[in-house]
């Protein structure tokens, strides 16, 4: 259910005497709306009202607060209490060494997701000719940019569904300096390659039962694009696809790296990838210590 913060301690802002005192309001506020971590929201909020950084907030904690720059911030906190997700309202979200754009048009990109990235560079081979990484579904470019920042002799191809997260994808690689070696393109899994064959393949895919979208927090089941979220009935809809699909398009000994829903579907996503003749077939766990991520390797 959403709750909804008391509207006269938003309009206190307006008349909050300093920084620190309109931070207490916020995340009062917040955490009334039951947004969890409001501290950090009212926060993160608040510098980027300010333009500063998050640090320097404590710095100017007794700075008189703007009438302006109030009434610019209780909009923010308004979208924020109607879970709006904080990144959307900012417009980027931190990935690894990259500080990214970010919209509705794709997954705003999580922190278990840069451990899959984390993986796919030690799968990358080293040699004497550039290595050739797809990400797969790669939404804002997360994945695709953080391979191309760290590895700067990889190519890498960005395939999506979406057109709307395609063109929020190449807007990112061109503002990081990566169009030379990263390109995206719009595309229903491998449609869009010609004959080439990478070293790696890596995906973050739509995994979830679409029977457990409706009970997602409200930033993701209102905000996420569900083609991004629907794996279909049992969430291996698109996975099953993807796995019999990657041999095609892999190198001999190149690997495809892929996160899950974790536990059973992990589990089962093991069974496709030894099924199709995967080796090597190997698991880590997320952040939590779930066993998300599955990698396998062609003979």
């Amino acid at each position: 259910m959403r709750v909804q913060a008391d509207p006269d301690a938003l309009d206190a802002l307006v008349g909050a005497p300093t920084i620190l005192a309109a931070l207490d309001l916020a995340a009062t506020a917040l955490g009334e709306a039951g947004i969890e971590g409001a501290c950090a929201d009212a926060e993160w909020l608040l510098a980027d009202t300010l333009a500063i950084t998050r640090g320097r907030l404590g710095l100017q904690a007794l700075r008189p607060l703007e009438p302006s720059d109030a009434a610019r911030y209780v909009r923010a906190l308004r979208r924020r209490i109607a879970r709006e997700p904080l990144q959307h309202i900012i417009g980027t979200q931190a990935f690894r060494d990259l500080t990214l754009k970010v919209s509705a048009d794709a997954l705003v990109p999580r922190p278990e997701t840069e451990l899959l990235a984390g993986w796919a560079l030690e799968l990358l081979p080293h040699g004497p000719r550039p290595p050739l990484a797809i990400d797969l579904g790669t939404g804002s470019g997360c994945i695709a940019c953080a391979l191309a920042f760290e590895r700067p002799d990889a190519r890498v191809i960005g395939l999506d569904a979406s057109p709307r997260a395609v063109a929020l994808a190449r807007d990112n690689v061109a503002s990081l300096g990566l169009s030379a070696r990263v390109t995206v393109e719009v595309s229903d899994l491998f449609a869009a390659l010609t004959v080439e064959r990478a070293d790696l393949i890596v995906s973050n895919p739509p995994y979830l039962p679409s029977g457990l979208l409706a009970s997602l927090a409200p930033e993701v089941s209102h905000h996420d694009p569900r083609l991004a979220l629907d794996g279909g009935p049992d969430g291996l809809e698109v996975i099953r696809r993807l796995v019999d699909a990657a041999p095609r398009w892999l190198a001999a000994a190149g690997w495809l790296v892929l996160e899950t829903a974790g536990g059973e579907q992990a589990r089962d996503v093991v069974a496709l990838m030894v099924a199709r003749g995967f080796v090597r077939v190997e698991t880590r766990p997320d952040l939590a210590g779930i066993v998300r991520f599955v990698a396998g390797g062609m003979p």
